[in-house]
């Protein structure tokens, strides 16, 4: 539909006598043609960065037939198709309801739809299920330990924050955890979560921190070159700038490895406390402390 300039747009419309007016009703300046829809709109803009489309050249092209061919001819073809038919979705949720998709949402559902689409095509040769043991600090680390996580809980949804500090043996040194009003938003409460625990580690003079989380998109956002349209850039460069102040690295890890910030992370959004330090646990978390120490061993497959 896009290669016939077939997708009902305001400009096809209006050349339809079907609207007055050819003008995109969410800019109110350019004209709705197939682009400025699908590509050059602001906010279409931000979706095809945040996907990794930053080239130059993507935005360039005039001719659709030859913005199509060298999209879909690219290593990145599903991703583009799958994100071609979000901006869309997108744009018909923005003018017909009045309802803009959040852009975290929006990329999830864009990840799931590539991911049920290599399952449906791509299915991969039977292998045997392997099982891995999961512990607390699961790569030995001989210094200080910091482990944090983010929640979101009930209806309506209330975020929270938490992380705590061990030594390398697992004694509890300090912890704490927050509230984020008013946002569900998961994957900010996870970098909120990062950048508090470095700030309280720092405060106490740790200089060599290991930080582990089990959240794999906060890791690769701040571990690669994240978009500057990214609608959490500033927290990102927040904790990178934290980062290069002290000497310490970041792990992803299970919620096996991560029992005792997952359980800090409810009291966080159960709470009213922007920020509220734990100079000693909570009575309920000390067996999982105990389990943290122990070097106890979680099974997953």
């Amino acid at each position: 539909m896009v290669l016939l300039n077939s997708i009902p747009t305001l400009l096809l419309f209006h050349h339809k006598n079907v609207t007055p007016s050819p003008t995109c009703t969410r800019c109110g300046v350019s004209d709705e043609t197939v682009f400025r829809c699908l590509r050059d709109y602001n906010y279409s803009t931000i979706i095809w960065h945040q996907l990794g489309f930053i080239e130059p050249s993507f935005f360039l092209a005039a001719c659709i037939r030859d913005w199509l061919r060298d999209c879909l001819n690219s290593s990145r073809t599903i991703l583009f198709v799958v994100g071609l038919w979000w901006v869309w979705r997108q744009r018909n949720a923005i003018c017909l309801n009045d309802e803009a998709i959040p852009l975290h949402r929006l990329t999830l559902h864009i990840y799931n739809a590539i991911k049920d689409i290599k399952i449906c095509f791509c299915k991969p040769a039977p292998t045997a299920p392997s099982v891995r043991h999961i512990k607390w600090n699961n790569g030995n680390f001989a210094c200080t330990i910091l482990n944090v996580d983010g929640s979101c809980i009930g209806t309506p949804a209330r975020t929270g924050f938490d992380g705590l500090i061990h030594n390398s043996a697992g004694f509890y040194l300090i912890g704490f955890s927050g509230f984020l009003p008013p946002t569900a938003d998961i994957l900010e409460a996870e970098l909120t979560a990062i950048l508090h625990g470095i700030t309280v580690a720092q405060d106490m003079g740790f200089q060599e921190l290991v930080c582990y989380f089990d959240s794999l998109i906060s890791l690769n956002l701040i571990a690669g070159n994240s978009s500057k349209y990214h609608v959490h850039a500033v927290l990102i460069q927040d904790i990178k700038d934290k980062l290069s102040q002290m000497n310490c690295s970041l792990h992803h890890t299970i919620r096996e490895g991560n029992y005792c910030a997952y359980f800090l992370a409810k009291l966080g959004a159960s709470t009213d406390d922007i920020l509220l330090l734990h100079s000693t646990p909570p009575d309920d978390l000390r067996p999982l402390l105990r389990n943290d120490a122990l070097g106890t061993l979680f099974l997953r497959p």
